[in-house]
């Protein structure tokens, strides 16, 4: 292993979330008589919430809030990809640590906990730590320097997670599964 310290994203490189979205998404289209197919509203979802809501129901202005209304009813039961623990496990027993950056609320501690691999993070950032959004480097260059990381691996679903981690002087990781992960980390 090359690296000493890995920062994740939570949706959609941890968290199986994408599909729960998208069907809470959907559903929300069809409360405001709208419709439109599961694999352009996945698409969308997977570039921003913000990118999806612009594309579908920009129209709508009540739409985000109750589509997060009813995301966060769905994702009461989170789901973490498979064979996620068992890889923070391994890179913990290796001697890893492990940070986590979100865009999400305070919430992401309760999905961290129901999931129960909460107790697998050094430190956990949120929307509501109060730093700018990724691609903006400025929440992982906060862990770099407060925990001294000089090997760490950053590890996403999208390209914002790559752009930040590589501003932030640290390699990046472009999440598609846990098989090609490990792969990519030498497991």
């Amino acid at each position: 292993m090359d690296y000493h310290d890995f920062i994740w994203d939570l949706g959609g490189t941890l968290l199986d979330n994408y599909e729960t979205s998208t069907k809470a998404f959907v559903a929300t289209l069809h409360y405001f008589q709208r419709e439109a197919d599961h694999d352009s509203v996945y698409a969308a979802l997977k570039v921003s919430t913000d990118y999806a809501v612009q594309q579908f129901a920009s129209d709508f202005p009540d739409f985000l809030g109750e589509y997060k209304k009813r995301e966060k009813e769905a994702l009461e039961i989170p789901c973490l990809f498979e064979g996620t623990e068992e890889l923070l496990d391994r890179l913990t027993a290796d001697g890893a640590r492990h940070f986590l950056v979100s865009h999400r609320d305070h919430h992401v501690e309760t999905i961290l906990e129901k999931t129960g691999i909460r107790h697998y993070f050094t430190e956990v950032v949120t929307a509501s730590s109060g730093f700018k959004r990724k691609p903006d480097p400025e929440s992982m260059i906060y862990l770099r320097d407060k925990y001294h990381i000089r090997s760490g691996l950053v590890i996403g679903d999208r390209a914002i997670d790559v752009e930040a981690g590589h501003a932030a002087g640290l390699d990046a990781y472009l999440f598609e599964d846990v098989v090609s992960l490990k792969q990519a980390i030498d497991m």
